[in-house]
């Protein structure tokens, strides 16, 4: 349910890619045909303009490569690491028709996923003396769902699951059309139990301690604890045997997910990390210009 969702695949970069630059460039770059002479080369960098963390290096260079595969793309901070304003990020020497063609697809995917990674940092610093993880949810931009969850990981942070194949988590609207039903809470986890496969974990959504103590009798593999009080879920943590992990979900943010992890919830799922992360300040700029 936990787990690393590994390397992002350089197909699935590449057809992100291609996507973005149909979409940017159209049928042809109007003003810097025209206006720029195909065969001047120039040099640029790609420059922090704020503090964060880097996610997208590699992406970036990717861009100017699905335009020119010969473009020089010097890296000096590797994804992971932590920028102020002024660092220099990477170094870029090409045609300068490719530099400015890709410019804004390259800082398009950077600052995003550096914003990400960014975000994360802070939620993780915020409990970093704690026995607690952060982790994303698939509440992320269609399409683009692994290269954020990899930025969630360049922040610190950890993946929940990254499809719904990857674990049985019953919501409250399962749980619901099943009541209708006349199965209880403990029926419905046996219910999944029987029905997963081998490694498959079973989660299941709780609102209330009520249902707190009938998904624990029923043994589940992990609790939610959704939208409750971090005094509430200090209550709920007495009610769960050894060996079930428990998870705080739902108004989560930099106010109140100290107070979250203090309650002693082993995880923290804040879907802020990618659904509200504004782009971090990175700008390209030219250096010079040479033939």
């Amino acid at each position: 349910m936990y787990k690393d969702t590994g390397r992002v695949p350089a197909t699935v970069i590449d057809n992100l890619i291609d996507l973005a630059l149909k979409e940017d460039v159209g049928k042809g770059d109007v003003t810097t045909d025209i206006l720029i002479p195909a065969r001047l080369k120039t040099h640029a960098i790609l420059l922090a303009k704020s503090e964060g963390v880097l996610a997208g290096v590699d992406v970036a260079r990717r861009v100017f490569r699905r335009l020119e595969p010969a473009v020089m793309f010097k890296v000096f901070i590797k994804d992971g690491g932590a920028l102020k304003p002024g660092d220099i990020i990477a170094e870029i020497s090409g045609r300068a028709r490719t530099i400015l063609t890709g410019e804004r697809t390259a800082l398009n995917f950077i600052q995003r996923l550096s914003g990400i990674a960014t975000q994360t940092r802070e939620f993780v610093t915020a409990v970093g003396d704690l026995p607690v993880w952060i982790v994303d949810t698939r509440k992320t931009t269609p399409g683009f769902r692994l290269l954020e969850k990899y930025a969630v990981r360049m922040g610190g942070g950890r993946n929940h699951r990254l499809n719904l194949a990857d674990g049985i988590l019953i919501k409250d609207n399962h749980i619901a059309l099943l009541r209708a039903q006349g199965m209880t809470l403990g029926e419905i986890i046996l219910k999944a139990r029987q029905g997963a496969t081998q490694g498959v974990v079973v989660e299941v959504e709780t609102t209330t301690l009520a249902q707190v103590r009938e998904a624990a009798e029923a043994c589940p593999d992990i609790i939610m604890f959704d939208n409750m009080t971090p005094a509430v879920m200090r209550r709920a943590m007495k009610l769960l045997p050894e060996g079930i992990w428990s998870e705080a979900s739902g108004g989560v943010n930099l106010e109140t997910v100290r107070r979250i992890a203090e309650s002693g919830v082993t995880v923290i799922s804040v879907g802020a990390l990618t659904h509200s992360a504004a782009a971090l300040d990175i700008s390209l700029e030219l250096v010079s210009n040479r033939k």
